[in-house]
């Protein structure tokens, strides 16, 4: 699958499943916006997923990496069927340290240097991502790259970019709109 013939397949998925409205919204950023991706709705549809999926895999095929991960919730199925596509070992990472059983900020194996590409629903400003990088970098571990599912175009490729991480939008917010 060539990469236009990849994206306008997922742009269709998106919209198909019902991942684009159109209205008043206020967004998690509390900006107002007329339009909402609902990514959940394509992450948990298996036939959007499986494009998405694929689209990611294609773009990570001979890329060096140790695993994919994903920030718990949004990023769970995304990097989970990425991971099967891929073959790459899965990291899903909390929001915040667990206070009970094994505890830990992470779900999975990696050791430092180990080089995690993590994947987005959506990204705005890019913040939610950035906390995960953080705690990554502080466990040891490489994040030079997030592949987000939709970039809204609003900051997110700027606010990575100056922490050294490349955001690789599979459909910016302008291919849907």
């Amino acid at each position: 699958m060539s990469e236009g013939n990849g994206k306008l397949k997922l742009i269709d998925a998106l919209k198909e499943c019902g991942a684009v409205k159109f209205g008043d919204f206020t967004l998690a950023s509390g900006k107002k916006s007329s339009y909402y991706i609902d990514i959940k709705k394509a992450s948990t549809d298996p036939k959007t997923l499986k494009v998405i999926a694929k689209e990611a895999g294609r773009l990570i095929k001979g890329m060096d990496l140790s695993a994919v991960g994903g920030v718990v919730l949004g990023g769970v199925p995304l990097a989970t069927a990425v991971s099967m596509e891929t073959d790459l070992p899965l990291i899903l990472i909390r929001k915040s340290e667990k206070e009970y059983g094994t505890g830990g900020r992470f779900v999975g194996d990696f050791q430092e240097g180990s080089k995690i590409l993590l994947l987005e629903d959506v990204t705005t400003s890019g913040g939610s991502v950035k906390d995960a990088i953080v705690a990554i970098r502080e466990a040891g571990a490489v994040v030079d790259r997030v592949i987000t599912v939709v970039d809204r175009e609003s900051g997110a490729e700027k606010s990575l970019s100056d922490i050294g991480v490349k955001l690789v939008p599979l459909v910016r917010a302008s291919d849907l709109i």
